[in-house]
């Protein structure tokens, strides 16, 4: 079944295909930009830069035994609400992922899976909600989001990922205020004084 705006489709078993252009919600913004990233192995020439490089032409690949690891670890404790990873397996075949598990958590001692995601043949945008099973839980409060490559199509060994790209809530700009002003002449009578 497809999202009739051409949007992301999920086969009847729940396994995800992609979508080709990245739209997220205008209260989310990208929170990866000042993590430090690194990854469990990669072949010379496809390193951990071009997950990040905006380039679709460009890719991550492992080079080992599986899991595959993207590992991505925060200054501090961050809301983190969406994970969006572009695959294409038109161009990459048996290097496309095929499940995902995605775990957080304080760093690489107590990392948990929140999220394990089945990909059939996906070309595109795939994106991962973090929420929790709760729909109270919006987003997940970590130090540290892995992203593991449990499997490939086709049983290939090593992985291409071209981008991964990770997602929070908009900070609110005014704190302890329970409301969310946007428009400066509400944040300027927003608070007592």
């Amino acid at each position: 079944m497809a999202d009739s705006d051409g949007g992301e489709e999920e086969t009847g078993s729940g396994k995800l295909r992609g979508t080709r252009n990245l739209e997220v919600d205008g209260g989310l913004r990208e929170m990866a930009k000042k993590a430090a990233w690194s990854v469990s192995s990669c072949k010379p020439g496809n390193g951990v830069l071009f997950l990040r490089d905006d380039n679709l032409d460009t890719y991550w690949q492992s080079d080992g035994a599986q899991p595959h690891l993207v590992s991505i670890q925060f200054q501090k404790k961050v809301k983190l609400q969406l994970l969006a990873v572009y695959v294409d397996f038109k161009l990459d075949e048996s290097y496309t992922p095929s499940k995902i598990s995605v775990r957080a958590g304080d760093g690489f001692h107590n990392l948990k899976e929140i999220k394990t995601v089945e990909l059939v043949k996906p070309v595109g945008w795939v994106h991962v909600s973090l929420s929790g099973t709760d729909p109270r839980e919006t987003f997940i409060h970590t130090f540290m989001l892995q992203v593991a490559i449990l499997s490939n199509h086709l049983n290939g060994r090593d992985t291409h990922v071209r981008q991964i790209k990770v997602y929070g809530p908009h900070p609110n700009p005014v704190p302890h205020q329970p409301f969310h002003f946007t428009s400066p002449e509400f944040i300027t009578y927003s608070t007592i004084r």
